[in-house]
């Protein structure tokens, strides 16, 4: 299994932990992008997701004034860029989440969300496809 290195998204979009969560949320919408990280310090401490604005912000009647370090979930877990696809889809899958921070050294290095685990599967198994193909083409 071939690690998830090359689909970690390096460049992160950071914000503030007290940045409204109506500015990240016009953020995601203007790079297209599903969660965007929190940064405190000069750190980044977590990211905050679509998700976390709906169910967190929107859901309990919030005007989207809620400072982002508020709304992310705490909880989230992070990877290491060496790991594969199926530990991080496992770690999703036991985390509730789609989007894991992928630390080095103990220092955040970038996001993967399911799309690119989901993306790197599938390359894999368009790979294997063409193998088998030639296989029994004889080629």
């Amino acid at each position: 299994m071939a690690s998830i290195d090359r689909h970690v998204t390096r460049d992160v979009i950071a914000l503030d932990s007290m940045t409204p969560c109506r500015e990240a949320a016009r953020l995601m919408a203007d790079r297209k992008v599903g969660s965007v990280a929190v940064r405190e310090g000069g750190r980044i401490i977590g990211l905050v997701t679509e998700r976390d604005l709906v169910g967190r912000v929107l859901a309990r009647g919030d005007s989207g004034s809620m400072p982002i370090g508020e709304a992310m979930r705490t909880d989230l877990p992070s990877i290491s860029a060496k790991a594969s696809e199926g530990e991080c889809a496992n770690c999703m899958r036991d985390h509730f989440t789609r989007h894991l921070l992928v630390e080095d050294g103990g220092k955040v290095v970038g996001i993967v969300s399911m799309r690119d685990v989901i993306q790197l599967m599938l390359d894999e198994k368009q790979f294997l496809i063409e193998q088998l193909q030639v296989y029994i083409d004889g080629r």
